[in-house]
């Protein structure tokens, strides 16, 4: 009888334990994935004109040390610290391509016409752009450092700039990539406003902040 009693006790404390190591396998972190082509600010296209403007928006390049899946932030004495369970949706150049094309069209009131036919008679502008910097420090602040460039095609000069656009931003991986959503607008509008220099026929000075 003793030997029953200790071995239904045995089998009850497995069964308690049971739940408790289910729950100590839920507890491991989900990884959250973050864009840099939505939820950015606004921007209010001007009035459209009776032709769309056409651009092609090449893909952008990016630093080496930062072409990883996970979001690397600034540490201590220069470390970079990766964040293995906080990732881009896509890889970091192609998140910022998209942002620079989606926001260069919502200002211009164009259509990118990348790897696509420009319709024909139609003049296309074609745009340019290396990442040197793309900085994340969480409660600190985002920062792009880009060297950019536009181009009338069959015709027109080159327009080089260099713009870096950093944004303060609060506590939380969620504020840090909307800092950097609020930089890579203001990307696209110093960008734009270089386009809209080439369609007047002028010479725009670069626009940057510090």
């Amino acid at each position: 009888m003793t030997l029953f009693i200790q071995a239904r006790r045995a089998l009850t404390g497995a069964a308690l334990a049971a739940p408790l190591l289910l729950a100590g396998c839920s507890s491991t972190p989900t990884d959250q994935f973050y864009t840099l082509s939505g939820g950015a600010a606004t921007v209010v296209p001007p009035a459209a004109p009776s032709a769309p403007l056409f651009f092609e928006m090449r893909p952008v390049t990016i630093p080496a040390q930062v072409r990883r899946p996970q979001l690397m932030v600034a540490g201590e004495a220069g470390k970079i610290e990766l964040m293995e369970h906080h990732r881009w949706a896509g890889p970091l150049a192609d998140e910022i391509t998209t942002g620079l094309s989606l926001g260069i069209a919502a200002n211009l009131g164009g259509v990118d016409v990348y790897r696509n036919p420009a319709p024909a008679g139609s003049t296309l502008y074609r745009i340019g752009a290396n990442v040197q910097r793309f900085e994340s420090k969480e409660g600190g602040y985002a920062l792009i450092d880009a060297v950019w460039n536009v181009r009338k095609v069959d015709g027109g000069s080159v327009q080089t700039c260099r713009s870096v656009f950093q944004e303060n931003v609060g506590p939380g991986y969620e504020a840090l990539v909307a800092g950097h959503r609020a930089a890579l607008a203001k990307l696209a509008a110093a960008i734009s406003a270089g386009v809209r220099s080439q369609v007047a026929g002028g010479t725009l000075a670069c626009v940057n902040n510090p």
